[in-house]
């Protein structure tokens, strides 16, 4: 299997939202905000090919879907649906796609999945060959949101999902259509069933996969957050995603498994270890992948 980071479209966002209740003087020692108190963010999408013969896409991004108004609201800063030219730069494009796996459906992790923004012109889905992948429990939340995540989804989206024929639910650790290369599991801190998939290789001698890569999604979406005190303003519930981050990445370490990143400004892939206090950090710090294989 060989691996890519496919760049999306960047979003400037409110580095205090960003960063909860962690204080000011804290987190900027990790990220300088503007004028507007606001930070670079990254929306990264994984790519993955051959996945048991298919080529596989984890998260598409925020595009480029907003109108005007709201792309100045949550601070996009391309009009050009970007992942679109970074697949082609990769070497793919939209209809090569076979899978998307959605960790989530809040629109800066699968507004990707939209055309461009057209005056007077309705919502309209790529990627035409591809089977779309989420959790259940997320679709539920989706589809019934909470008044304080509402805002985080596109409304019209389940509707196009649906009647497009290609969706699929996850239900456990695996999925038929990907086989044993991915594996999932679930986090609820930042939002209700979003999923944590990772690419590996065979199990090793204890029956465990070892080595590969795991996609982050919002669990842990930038260096920063790798320090498990740091949650966002946008998590639903922070201690339980606290508690949920911490056995993550004592399992991903134990297991020498790489951290993919969809939210860093500079940096897609990062290894983990612990200093002499015990601390998380990031290490073998990787701005891009284009077409590592994954051992």
């Amino acid at each position: 299997m060989k691996i890519w980071s496919i760049e999306g479209n960047t979003q400037k966002l409110d580095g205090g939202a960003m960063f909860g209740n962690a204080p000011r003087a804290m987190w900027t020692r990790w990220m300088q905000p503007d004028e507007l108190n606001r930070i670079p963010l990254a929306c990264r999408a994984l790519l993955v090919q051959p996945v048991n013969g298919k080529t596989v896409l984890f998260d598409t991004g925020v595009g480029a879907f907003f109108d005007p108004k709201m792309r100045d609201r949550y601070g996009v800063v391309e009009e050009r649906h970007v992942l679109l030219d970074s697949l082609a730069e990769a070497g793919f494009s939209h209809e090569d796609i076979d899978v998307v796996v959605l960790s989530h459906l809040h629109f800066d992790h699968a507004g990707g999945l939209l055309r461009e923004y057209r005056e007077g012109q309705p919502p309209e889905l790529l990627f035409p060959n591809a089977i779309f992948l989420t959790s259940r429990p997320h679709w539920e939340r989706a589809n019934h949101p909470h008044a304080r995540d509402r805002a985080s989804f596109i409304p019209e989206l389940p509707g196009l999902l649906e009647a497009s024929g290609r969706l699929q639910f996850v239900d456990g650790g695996r999925s038929d259509i990907l086989g044993d290369a991915v594996r999932f599991a679930y986090s609820d801190g930042h939002t209700p069933g979003m999923m944590l998939a990772e690419i590996h290789g065979p199990p090793g001698p204890d029956g465990k996969p070892h080595g590969g890569v795991v996609f982050c999604a919002d669990l842990v979406p930038g260096r920063p957050w790798v320090h498990l005190p740091i949650t966002m303003g946008y998590d639903r519930s922070p201690e339980l995603l606290i508690d949920e981050k911490t056995a993550f990445l004592a399992d991903k370490l134990e297991r020498n498994v790489s951290l993919f990143l969809t939210h860093d400004p500079d940096i897609a892939l990062v290894g983990l270890s612990r200093n002499e206090r015990g601390r998380y950090e990031p290490v073998n710090e990787t701005e891009k992948l284009s077409g590592r294989v994954l051992a």
